[in-house]
């Protein structure tokens, strides 16, 4: 029964997710963290900022760590087969009609639409990490924490992977 809940709560935000990682995350939080009670918060934000500090799709490293981490092997499986399903099952249907719609204005307007909506799913997800990183570490590492990473990313130009690597050092370090 297990792999049949791993299943799902990979297919149904990799079905629901368009547009890639970025509108995964939330759905998969809201599957892992809330629906299913497999993780914490703050142990998917930790999974999650490892997950984006290495190469390759964001959604397909959740997925074999979690489900690894819930059903061991078959369970990494399953989920992995769950993330690629969808856009698999997608890309064999609506390959005839891409590009018969490629050029549509509805297209180019939903497109327009989902941005938004993504950017306000990550923001919900920030604050919920915010939070949750200021209720374990404090007003004071969080703010720092962050205010190094701002200056780091925008003023230095330095590649989030080293920042997020260097923030998860620190945190092994001085937070644990």
């Amino acid at each position: 029964m297990i792999l049949l809940h791993i299943f799902w709560a990979f297919f149904i935000p990799n079905i629901l997710g368009y547009g890639g990682g970025p509108p995964i995350i939330p759905l998969l939080q809201a599957e892992v963290v809330d629906h299913y009670g497999w993780m914490t918060l703050e142990q998917f934000g930790d999974v999650l900022a490892l997950g984006n500090a290495l190469p390759s799709p964001i959604a397909t490293k959740l997925a074999g760590y979690i489900g690894y981490q819930v059903g061991g092997v078959t369970g990494a499986v399953v989920a992995l087969i769950a993330t690629i399903a969808p856009t698999a099952i997608a890309m064999v249907i609506l390959f005839k009609f891409l590009q018969f719609f490629k050029s549509a204005p509805q297209v180019a307007a939903m497109t327009q639409i989902v941005r938004p909506i993504v950017a306000v799913l990550l923001g919900t997800l920030a604050f919920q990490f915010f939070a949750s990183a200021y209720q374990s570490a404090g007003i004071w590492q969080t703010a720092a924490l962050t205010a190094v990473s701002l200056v780091a990313l925008e003023k230095l130009k330095i590649h989030p992977g080293l920042v997020v690597a260097s923030a998860m050092v620190y945190g092994a370090v001085f937070l644990s």
